[in-house]
């Protein structure tokens, strides 16, 4: 296999620092991360961050189509050459964060396009609630992380990793699949070590949820600080509560107690109390009153 460290010095290329550019290049592992994506001959799959090509090699080997994206354009002239004979791989030069997942496969993957990609670890939450917010185009997920916040996207409540990452995660995906990645197989190596999580997205939440864009409104400010309980982190969040609300009563009527902190709460308990705060304020609005 020509490594990534080849064909950067062969080209007087160095990794980019500023997009966190660290190349895998241990064979054993690229093999394992493409069977984790379980990818089918009439599948479509998303690599992001493709850099030089040699997990795509592999997927192209197997999969219907992949769309290769990368946002470096050194590496994208990388690719193009690489690639110019394989009709199945597309190279797309985008920033993943601004790819419409059912734009970029032209409504193709009916079923589900599968998603892979060693993502850089700067952009990995941002990355990750992105897939999340395109999961009804996207089947499958098989993601590198920086091992601390793989464990906090499988935290369980009432531990200290458990955060706004371990609630949406739980909501509306399923960690099916991981795996552990020393250091030492990366091109440069990296001072922290790795986990790669296999995703299996789930088209509704596991329980019951009115409102996507308001639960996660609700999580994220439960979280604000974590120090201060839940009720004095929500009182001054903006959730459309009519002024006056008793908040209290509406935390209790969840089944929550006032003095419990976010970190206590689990993702349904989450969804109960977005659903009561929601209704609350949704009366507001219908009977004019200020909020």
């Amino acid at each position: 296999m020509t490594t990534p460290r080849k064909v950067l010095r062969s080209r007087g290329l160095r990794p980019r620092k500023k997009l966190g550019q660290c190349f895998l290049q241990d064979r054993n592992i690229l093999e394992k991360i493409a069977a984790m994506a379980e990818i089918g001959s009439a599948g479509t799959v998303v690599e992001i961050g493709a850099g030089t090509g040699v997990l795509t090699e592999r997927i192209a080997g197997v999969a219907g189509r992949v769309l290769a994206v990368e946002v470096d354009p050194r590496m994208t002239e990388i690719l193009e050459e690489r690639f110019r004979d394989r009709d199945n791989v597309k190279i797309v030069h985008r920033d993943v964060l601004e790819v419409d997942f059912s734009e970029l496969t032209g409504g193709e993957g009916g079923e589900g396009i599968t998603v892979v990609g060693n993502i850089p670890y700067s952009l990995s939450t941002p990355i990750l609630f992105h897939l999340l917010a395109h999961r009804r185009r996207i089947r499958r997920a098989v993601l590198m992380f920086q091992r601390e916040l793989a464990e906090r996207l499988t935290a369980s409540p009432g531990t200290k990793e458990y955060g706004i990452p371990s609630v949406m995660v739980a909501a509306f995906a399923r960690v099916s699949g991981r795996l552990d990645v020393p250091a030492g197989c990366f091109y440069p190596v990296p001072r922290v070590h790795s986990r790669v999580l296999r995703f299996e997205f789930l088209g509704e939440a596991p329980f019951p949820l009115e409102d996507e864009a308001y639960f996660t409104a609700v999580v994220r400010s439960s979280f604000a600080s974590r120090r201060k309980t839940i009720y004095n982190n929500l009182k001054g969040a903006s959730l459309g509560l009519p002024a006056g609300s008793d908040l209290g009563v509406l935390l209790r009527s969840a089944g929550i107690d006032p003095v419990r902190r976010g970190e206590t709460l689990s993702p349904a308990e989450f969804g109960r109390l977005s659903t009561i705060l929601l209704e609350a304020s949704r009366k507001a609005l219908d009977n004019g009153n200020p909020v």
